[in-house]
């Protein structure tokens, strides 16, 4: 059976979690995908798949290959759409990932707009606050805020967010603006759970220990925003998540002069991926959209 034929049924089984379903996603028929996954693990000399009656799972050596698989498959895609010049029209789906509060604030308005001038194209978001694997998980683009790891994945500054310590006008009336970082250890601070979680607060100069232990811990960002607005204490954030809080007043922002230098933001992508005319859009949009919203 063709090599590249049974990856793509490798694939697209890991994804879909079945033959059939894999079958449906390709066009073509279960047996079919059953004796292409078995002459690949026949060529292969090893399982990929654990199968019982009720499901299928990857085997520790079908997890690693699948990442291997789907790169092959994109850049064989690539290599395609360089030979063909590229399609100016984007179409098919554009998986794409970002943290949840940017994401909802600045990439979904520029994915809203992305779908109605282009029919063809369909979008499926993930926003959630941690950085997945794009090539394992199958992504296309990802949204990343703050230094990247060495990896070689295709990164494109979009622009940059600033830390910023903020408390509401009701809890600084009762307790008094900390003067030096120092002095946050005589205040109630908030920390939300999540990649910027630590047990350290990162300023210009130094790192802080927030000792002697937060009184507020919340898994999400709204919710520390929302604590910090109701005069709970001190919140950690970023400008793009507080700056309407503070541009209305009901927060205030607290030792600016100590803050860290400004955290950048990336569009990540694999290579293989720079030559689609989804990725190639959105690029240019988000840019425009930093740059309007004061963050480019």
């Amino acid at each position: 059976m063709d090599r590249l034929l049974t990856l793509e049924m490798f694939v697209a089984v890991a994804s879909e979690g079945g033959f059939a379903a894999a079958a449906r996603k390709i066009g073509g028929s279960p047996p079919a995908v059953t004796r292409g996954i078995a002459a690949l693990e026949a060529r292969l000399g090893t399982s990929l798949f654990h199968r019982s009656t009720r499901a299928v799972a990857l085997t520790d050596e079908g997890a690693v290959f699948l990442g291997q698989a789907r790169r092959i498959l994109a850049d064989l895609a690539g290599a395609e759409r360089a030979l063909r010049g590229g399609e100016a029209e984007p179409r098919g789906q554009l998986y794409l990932t970002a943290p949840v509060m940017f994401g909802r604030l600045h990439v979904l308005p520029v994915v809203g707009d992305l779908l109605a001038r282009h029919d063809a194209l369909a979008v499926r978001m993930m926003l959630i606050d941690r950085n997945v694997r794009i090539v394992e998980e199958g992504i296309d683009i990802a949204l990343r805020i703050g230094p990247l790891a060495d990896s070689s994945l295709k990164a494109v500054r979009i622009g940059t967010v600033r830390q910023m310590l903020v408390a509401s006008p009701g809890y600084l009336a009762r307790r008094g603006a900390p003067a030096t970082i120092d002095a946050l250890a005589d205040h109630d601070l908030i920390i939300s759970t999540g990649p910027r979680a630590a047990g350290e607060w990162n300023f210009a100069e130094r790192r802080w220990r927030v000792e002697p232990r937060p009184r507020l811990v919340v898994n999400t960002v709204d919710a520390a925003m929302a604590a910090a607005e109701a005069g709970i204490g001190i919140a950690n954030l970023l400008s793009y998540q507080v700056m309407d809080g503070v541009d209305a007043g009901r927060l205030i922002a607290l030792l600016n002069a100590e803050q860290p230098p400004p955290l950048p933001v990336h569009l990540v992508f694999e290579q293989s991926r720079a030559g689609l005319p989804a990725v190639r859009l959105l690029l240019e949009a988000m840019r425009r959209r930093m740059r309007a919203a004061g963050l480019g």
